[in-house]
């Protein structure tokens, strides 16, 4: 089992804690490092059980952490499910911009955000980010601010087949890409023009679980997962407003996010993600998922090769995925889903990893 830097915090499932998942980090101005993630309470680790956004601290770029503190709870959004699902960003005015899911049920689940002036103490109402009901999933770690300062949070779209809200059957799994931006700091919010999704029913799952980098000439490039073997990728020339038919990429990929952001400083891409093995000598399960290994890889011209690799992850008995990136001064810090079979299923663990930024590839 290969063993890539050192993990610093684990959160492992409990008795009332069944859950502790997808986050995402911020540099607070006091010098402190902040992860928000979500946790799951009672008995329940399925995505519509009860969940809160917990946050913990570090003081020590991310060597050692707090015990964990209450930031978001859904009794707060009236007879919301629960929240998840955590992206964090210094918003143009200097506050702090959380963002994450409101789950009312599979009719309604929505991006929101809150803006905090005072580092995180006090939070300001939620503005959504979808004007109209549906069930919309925006991963962990996702929202982008563009060089223009622009916001793009990359989403999935699932529509209801039947008016029974209740009733799993009348929900369609397969999901539509769609973009949405705001040109005043998070303020407001519109959907891009593009839609895109795979043919029915050759491709069940859809576009699913995007994500979006900026490129150094200001194109933006985005992926998604699906069910092909393959991440499919579409880009934009326009900021976010239009993009290309979504075609597969050079990641190959069981259904299973991709996360990517630019190495601070080095013009370097850094991709993690789950390839898919040459040899495959596990079967699928529900602790795993397919999605072992998880590796690493940086590009210097801007995605077009991916020639280094490094193998973060390896066991076959686990999952690994719904990663977030983050870099400190002499490291990159790694958030993600770490679950076995004794955990129930591969996104029930929550494990903080810190690798130096000279072993990156």
């Amino acid at each position: 089992m290969t063993r890539t830097g050192q993990v610093v915090l684990e959160l492992p499932p409990t008795a009332g804690n069944p859950r502790n998942s997808e986050g995402a980090f911020l540099d607070l101005q006091d010098g402190r490092l902040a992860f928000l993630y979500s946790k799951f309470t009672g008995e329940s680790w399925e995505d519509w059980a009860y969940s809160k956004i917990a946050a913990r601290y570090s003081a020590d770029g991310g060597a050692t952490w707090s015990e964990d503190e209450d930031v978001v709870l859904p009794e707060e959004h009236g007879a919301a499910a629960n929240v998840m699902s955590v992206s964090l960003m210094r918003l143009g005015n200097g506050d702090i911009g959380l963002f994450y899911l409101v789950r009312y049920g599979w009719h309604d689940t929505r991006l929101c955000v809150r803006r905090s002036g005072d580092e995180g103490r006090t939070w300001g109402a939620p503005t959504v980010c979808m004007s109209g009901p549906g069930y919309y999933n925006v991963n962990n770690d996702r929202v982008v601010r563009l060089s223009t300062g622009r916001l793009v949070a990359p989403a999935c779209y699932f529509r209801m087949r039947g008016e029974n809200v209740r009733d799993p059957a009348s929900f369609d799994c397969r999901a539509y890409l769609a973009f949405y931006l705001s040109d005043d700091d998070g303020r407001s919010w519109r959907e891009a023009r593009s839609v895109y999704t795979l043919q029915a029913p050759r491709f069940v799952s859809g576009l699913d679980e995007p994500g979006v980098v900026e490129l150094a000439n200001g194109t933006l490039w985005a992926w998604c997962r699906t069910e092909t073997g393959t991440q499919y990728e579409t880009f934009s020339p326009d900021g976010g407003d239009n993009w290309s038919v979504p075609v597969p990429s050079v990641f190959t990929s069981p259904s299973s996010p991709l996360s990517m952001k630019r190495v601070p400083g080095s013009g370097r891409l850094l991709a993690v993600w789950n390839p898919v093995p040459k040899y495959q000598t596990k079967p699928f399960t529900y602790a795993n998922w397919g999605r072992s290994p998880l590796v690493a890889a940086t590009s210097d011209d801007e995605g077009a090769t991916w020639e280094r690799f490094l193998t973060i992850e390896d066991d076959e008995n686990a999952g690994f995925c719904y990663t977030a990136i983050h870099f400190t001064a002499d490291a990159v810090l790694l958030a993600y889903c770490a679950g076995g079979a004794a955990d129930g299923v591969c996104h029930a663990r929550l494990r903080l990893r810190s690798i130096p930024l000279a072993d990156l590839p």
